[in-house]
């Protein structure tokens, strides 16, 4: 008995090792390993690195003495030392300020003061007797308060405005903060509300709590009546431009003016279809059955975010999973003024989060990059939904490192990631269901990366050259690091006034593309150094070339002369 006991043991024994590395190969597949911190190699595989960041600290209700605990939080949005959190179940905004490295609530903001003067305006078309709109009824009870209604009798109405001039917040979904100079120097800070469930976006003082005006429902014919406004996320720009993503509507960001009026759409998403569902429905179906089915319409972008200049970042997370490689979802986005996307990619692969994933899988399938946001430096770090992981890449789009855990709740990982924001290097991610705020500090390893990045953008190329160094000594797997000496190097060799210098800078800078695998850059520095090489040989190249050419001429001249010999030699002899 004991005989067959160590016999079945040992068969279990060896059958776990021969399912290990199909158990491995099959995690790696996912994207998923022990590692915290990672990147990919050339050919896409993972390659564990030293941890870019670490947690500096959570935030949590008690740690900030929130009488109500904070209630499905949905987004942040930072401006200098503050932070704003969107409480959206207890309809709030909280606004946290940071006092050397501690979080330590400033206010709450739940309300606006309407002043007696815009009153009026801010109840333009709501007030009088009962009227039917869109979103049901609106209309002004007994006591002046001010109800919009889902239905005509004015049930399960949400207050708008009550008598003594508050405008209230229902369920906001985002925030968005301005400063502004006045014409006497004086500096206000406004704060943009997505007041979603009351179709809206309130734009009040912050330092008076006084509304200054509201974005609502463009009446042009080219915003669907049909449909509700209900704005999700919002971005403002330097001139007070509102965009606006709004939930139903495919024709891209929603724009107002900083009068509050609408001008359009900017930066539709593309049609996003499978061609043989195309043809099937083109050729193959009915006219009733075609109408019955989902039309090819553009999808919606998930979130936004406006950088330093300008720019307008965007993701999405609606797209087949066969497009992600070939770089037809375009998971993330730079608009411009008009809306053409300009991302740049000059990596391998676009950026889209993890490289592997098991397809078709609604638990461990492709990334679903949910927020964005970018560092002065033009540095953007996105968030995944899928496994609670964060993505870092530089303005050429390579990536920087991934780290994170989703599916629980502890240090560093999240249960569902939701937004995630920035105060100089250091990340700020929110967590919706764990109602918390994790603070996230660069390392000494994370730090190199920044400081390699902006000495070669300053054009501190030998210092750039020596920090990519330092960076791989930490992680010599560290193709960037190799990719940013060669880059440094290449600079570097275009301030030389030396070919002999240029030469060996291109040299070096070559080997190193070589050996990170990167053409595009091998292909660049070669085309340099070839034209170095063929102006300081010049003189021999046109020496070669016309001893090539005159050759011939001369060994046909001596041909003839020695045929000419010949011939009359030969009649001499004759005679």
């Amino acid at each position: 008995m004991t005989v067959k006991i160590t016999k079945r043991l040992l068969a279990l024994v060896g059958a776990v090792l021969i399912l290990m590395p199909v158990a491995m190969a099959y995690a790696a597949n996912d994207g998923s390993h022990s590692s915290y911190t990672y990147n990919y190699d050339y050919w896409g595989e993972i390659r564990e690195s030293p941890d870019a960041y670490r947690v500096d600290q959570m935030i949590y209700s008690s740690t900030l003495g929130l009488e109500v605990p904070m209630s499905s939080p949905q987004s942040l949005f930072v401006l200098d030392s503050f932070l704003y959190v969107v409480d959206r179940g207890n309809n709030r905004i909280l606004e946290l300020e940071r006092v050397g490295t501690e979080f330590v609530l400033s206010r709450i903001f739940d309300h606006a003061v309407v002043p007696a003067d815009k009153r009026e305006e801010f109840l333009e078309g709501r007030s009088g007797d009962l009227m039917r709109n869109d979103d049901g009824s609106v209309y002004l009870d007994e006591e002046g308060c001010c109800y919009l209604s889902a239905s005509a009798d004015g049930t399960n109405a949400t207050k708008i405005l009550t008598p003594d001039g508050i405008t209230t917040f229902n369920a906001p979904n985002d925030v968005a903060v301005r400063e502004d100079t006045d014409e006497n120097g004086v500096t206000h800070r406004y704060i943009y509300v997505a007041d979603t469930s009351n179709n809206r976006v309130l734009m009040f003082d912050a330092d008076t709590l006084e509304y200054c005006k509201q974005y609502l429902k463009p009446s042009d014919s080219t915003f669907d009546q049909s449909q509700s406004f209900l704005p999700n996320k919002i971005v403002v720009d330097t001139s007070g431009r509102v965009f606006v993503l709004a939930t139903n509507v495919n024709k891209g960001l929603v724009k107002f003016e900083a009068n509050a009026t609408f001008t359009g759409f900017i930066g539709a998403n593309q049609v996003v279809y499978n061609m043989w569902e195309y043809i099937w429905k083109t050729f193959f179906t009915t006219k009733e059955q075609r109408a019955q089915q989902a039309s090819f319409v553009p999808t919606e972008y998930r979130n936004i975010y406006i950088d330093k200049d300008g720019f307008i970042y965007a993701t999405n997370t609606s797209f087949s999973e066969y497009d992600l490689l070939y770089d037809n979802a375009k998971p993330i986005r730079r608009l411009n003024a008009v809306g053409t996307d300009i991302l740049i990619k000059n990596d391998r692969y676009p950026p889209i989060g993890d490289l592997n994933w098991v397809e078709q899988s609604s638990d461990h399938g492709p990334s679903k990059l949910y927020d964005i946001t970018v560092l002065d430096n033009d540095m953007y770090i996105a968030i995944d939904q899928t496994r609670g992981r964060v993505f870092g890449y530089d303005p050429q789009g390579i990536m920087l490192w991934a780290f994170g855990r989703g599916g629980i709740s502890s240090e560093g990982s999240f249960t569902r990631a939701v937004s995630i924001e920035h105060m100089g290097y250091d990340l700020i991610v929110l967590d919706e269901l764990d109602c918390s705020l994790t603070v996230f500090t660069p390392t000494d390893y994370g730090n190199l990366i920044y400081k390699a990045s902006e000495e070669y953008l300053k054009g501190d190329y030998y210092g750039s050259a020596d920090t990519w160094n330092e960076v791989r000594q930490l992680n010599a797997n560290y193709n960037l690091a190799i990719i940013g000496i060669g880059r440094a190097e290449m600079r570097e060799a275009a301030t030389k006034s030396d070919v002999s210098e240029r030469m060996a800078l291109y040299q070096s800078a070559m080997d190193h593309f070589k050996m990170a695998h990167d053409r595009d850059n091998y292909g660049r520095a070669f085309r340099y150094y070839r034209k170095d090489w063929v102006e300081q040989n010049i003189w021999w190249i046109l020496i070669i070339v016309v001893a090539l050419l005159l050759i011939p001429v001369i060994k046909g001249a001596i041909r003839k002369v020695k045929g000419e010999v010949a011939a009359y030699e030969s009649n001499q002899v004759k005679k």
